[in-house]
């Protein structure tokens, strides 16, 4: 099994993607049913550290999101923007090879909302999410994102040029509260895709996206993939650790 997965990252050595694929939707902080505040702002700093597709390659990145939620009878809502900074570190070209270089920088700015119904506990210490709803819009700008639009023009590599993502998707979250109501902790599942026209997914390179990006379910022209976020709130501080497209670990403030 480890040298088959070896053959498919070494295969596959020359694929580029934007550099927030499958990293653009993020937890998003909403007051709960327990809160006696129903509108609040949360300002937090983020790393997303991330292993890249092609072997040996690594990219890390800092964010700032801004986001302003609120909680009503049985819906939570929110919405906010965020900057990023980060650095793609190449390992696959080795040096002295065509389109070698030791790294490129990127940044995005961009938008999200998200909204869910929920159903608050007998005993008014949990309160499960059920259906909820997240989309994210963002614009890549750097080097980076010039890298892969020369190299798409050239054969040997497989790219998605976009430096535009719109991603939606589905999510289902419990969260629970002390006696004390000062700690909280929640569980969430995100599923969803990245709308829009991918090359890596066209009839060519179909194989090869598939190979890169095992995906649940795939119709043909949607690939839906997971994200695991786990949330916790101390009086007015909060944290998160998010698993899928890498680690993404944010604290932040609320106001």
């Amino acid at each position: 099994m480890l040298s088959y997965v070896v053959l498919i990252f070494t295969s596959c050595s020359h694929v580029y993607t934007p550099a927030l694929y499958r990293r653009d939707i993020i937890y998003q902080p909403k007051p709960s049913s327990f809160d006696t505040v129903k509108a609040a702002t949360y300002i937090s700093a983020a790393l997303n550290l991330a292993p890249f597709v092609n072997h040996n390659d690594q990219q890390e990145s800092g964010q700032i999101n801004v986001s302003r939620g609120y909680v009503f009878n049985h819906i939570n809502l929110s919405y906010g923007a965020f900057g990023l900074l980060g650095d793609y570190e190449n390992g696959a070209i080795a040096t002295g090879k065509a389109n070698y270089f030791i790294n490129k920088y990127y940044g995005a700015l961009g938008a999200r909302a998200s909204a869910n119904l929920f159903s608050t506990s007998s005993s008014e210490r949990s309160e499960y999410r059920y259906l909820g709803f997240e989309a994210a819009y963002s614009h890549e700008f750097g080097a980076y994102a010039g890298f892969r639009q020369l190299l798409n023009s050239q054969p040997g590599y497989y790219v998605d040029p976009r430096t535009d993502l719109f991603t939606i998707g589905l999510t289902t979250e419990i969260l629970t509260r002390t006696a004390d109501k000062k700690v909280q902790q929640s569980l969430r599942l995100f599923l969803g895709s990245t709308l829009g026209y991918d090359q890596l997914t066209d009839a060519n390179n179909k194989k090869a996206a598939r190979d890169v990006y095992p995906q649940f379910f795939d119709p043909g022209f949607l690939g839906l993939y997971p994200k695991v976020s786990y949330y916790i709130k101390v009086k007015n501080y909060f944290g998160t650790a998010e698993i899928g497209g890498g680690i993404f670990m944010r604290f932040g403030r609320i106001f």
